[in-house]
């Protein structure tokens, strides 16, 4: 996420395009735990989608 987030030049904007603040996404991008609901809204604002797959 984070490199996606830099190469979108999204520095201060990711996190209030999510509704979340900078410190939580800093946080998410340093390995912290993470609900699925806020990993799709930071996808989503990425650009990025989310696919599961049986195994």
């Amino acid at each position: 996420m984070k490199n996606r987030r830099k190469e979108l030049h999204m520095t201060q904007n990711l996190a209030k395009k999510v509704g979340k603040k900078r410190p939580y996404i800093s946080r998410i991008e340093n390995g912290e735990d993470i609900r699925l609901s806020n990993f799709a809204l930071l996808a989503n604002a990425l650009g990025l989608s989310i696919e599961l797959k049986p195994e």
